[in-house]
């Protein structure tokens, strides 16, 4: 499991804990606070009615006076109240009074007139003088047949001379508990799906600058130029400093040695026949042997300057991560310039150009490497074409990319060499008994290619010959400028 399904989870399963905790904590005061709130209305009520029926009471017509005979009206009534969403109709309004004994006087369900209601909670306190209220089930199995009920006493001359019991079903208010519940499941939905989008947001921003650095390293792993990435967390950019650091000891350290290793093998050779042509120029032998040796010191000598100046230039190319000063380049004058500084050797061979599609197009690099690069390629094809032959120059411009071909009619790339004509010092011989070059000119090509963004190809072309394309990123131009 990666780092970012794990932060993901972890922040969802917190929040969702969190969610759950707050609505089962909502859920389980809400009953309580409802009922709370019905049994503070009933108080006052139970007071008021306490105060309207006291003459009666005291009279002894409770039973049939003016409270009575208001109580029955009110029981017809049909309201027409809307309550939020619940529409109200009907009153459930309950009230019963008791003389100080706790003998029920007066009933407005009129099924327990007469019945001792001294033990009732509400009416043996109140009775003595406290608070009384109660809550009971009509149906011992059913929770919604509960009723509250809160009395009052009725006070005459200091005395209580009885009680008033104000009732209301508890299950008036679970339809407000039931919506309150409903909204509060949606709202937690909704918070819910908001958390984990916004957890998608927060896990990608945490784990961007990892993914940065993550791509930096696979990228130093493959060899790739690319600059050390900008990290806005301070312990990540620190890291990203001692990779860059550790990666340019460990280059400097591998480069060094393959250099080494490289020079010395491709050094010996030239070395070697330098030495064994000087020892021979020490005998006597005849005028033309000896400046046939000369020249053989010669040629060596100017190969060994050439194997130095071409590493110097590749080690500086090699190190570099990106171009230092990138311009718009025109690469129908580039080909020009790079042919016509070429154009005495090939005519010693008697060739020639033959351009096709080499219409202008824009690229971003160095022209002095882009330059260097073209003149290598086609250097090779001069090098490998046959007397009198053609040499072909094929551009092409396709999805944000320009490509040159440069094609020759020579003896082409052997296959087990294809795979190996890019590698450091490694050459082939030249046609005609030529000697082999330095083997550093397509490697400077690559590495100029890889530096612009792009790429070099080399392979065999039908009919003999081979071809190699430089492939470049064209000109981009910046936004917003015209």
């Amino acid at each position: 499991m990666n780092l970012s399904v794990r932060i993901f989870l972890g922040y969802f399963l917190l929040i969702g804990i969190a969610v759950w905790f707050v609505m089962r904590t909502f859920t389980a005061e809400l009953v309580p606070g409802m009922r709370q709130s019905l049994e503070e209305v009933l108080v006052d009520t139970a007071n008021l009615v306490a105060e309207l029926v006291t003459q009666e009471m005291a009279a002894g017509r409770v039973t049939d006076g003016d409270f009575a005979a208001a109580m029955k009206a009110f029981s017809k009534r049909r309201f027409d109240a809307r309550i939020w969403f619940l529409k109200k109709r009907d009153p459930n309004l309950i009230v019963y009074i008791t003389d100080d004994q706790g003998i029920v006087r007066y009933d407005s369900r009129g099924r327990d007139l007469g019945r001792d209601y001294s033990r009732w909670n509400d009416v043996y306190k109140t009775l003595r003088g406290q608070y009384g209220a109660r809550t009971t089930r009509e149906d011992p199995q059913d929770e919604y047949s509960s009723i509250m009920y809160v009395a009052a006493p009725i006070m005459q001359a200091g005395h209580i001379i009885g009680v008033v019991t104000v009732g209301k079903p508890s299950v008036t208010v679970q339809p407000f508990i039931e919506r309150a519940i409903s909204n509060m499941e949606e709202k937690g939905g909704l918070v819910l799906l908001g958390a984990v989008a916004l957890g998608l947001l927060i896990t990608f921003w945490l784990t961007f600058s990892i993914r940065k650095l993550t791509s930096y390293a696979r990228a130093v792993r493959d060899g790739k130029r690319v600059d050390v990435p900008s990290l806005r967390e301070k312990e990540l950019a620190q890291l990203a400093e001692a990779m860059e650091a550790m990666r340019s000891e460990l280059e400097g350290k591998d480069y060094v040695e393959n250099y080494l290793h490289s020079m010395t093998h491709e050094l010996k050779s030239p070395l070697a026949s330098i030495q064994g042509t000087a020892e021979l120029l020490n005998e006597e032998m005849p005028l033309a042997d000896r400046q046939k040796f000369i020249a053989n010191i010669r040629s060596e000598a100017h190969r060994l300057h050439q194997v130095v100046e071409q590493l110097l230039g590749l080690a500086g190319l090699e190190k570099r991560r990106g171009l230092e000063q990138p311009e718009p380049i025109n690469t129908t004058d580039l080909l020009k310039q790079v042919c016509e500084e070429r154009q005495w050797a090939a005519q010693q061979k008697g060739l020639r150009f033959e351009y096709e599609n080499c219409d202008e197009a824009v690229v971003t690099g160095e022209r002095f490497l882009l330059q260097q690069a073209l003149g290598n390629l086609i250097d090779n094809a001069i090098d490998f074409s046959p007397q009198d032959g053609t040499i072909f120059l094929s551009c092409q411009v396709d999805d944000k990319i320009w490509s040159c071909s440069i094609s020759d009619r020579g003896p082409g790339v052997p296959d087990y060499a294809l795979y190996k004509v890019f590698e450091r010092f490694y050459s082939l011989p030249r046609p005609g008994g030529g000697g082999r070059s330095s083997g550093l000119g397509l490697s400077f090509v690559q590495e100029v290619a890889q530096l612009h963004g792009g790429q070099v190809l080399l392979k065999n072309r039908e009919g003999g010959g081979a071809m190699a394309r430089l492939v470049l990123p064209l000109f981009q131009q910046p936004v917003g400028v015209r």
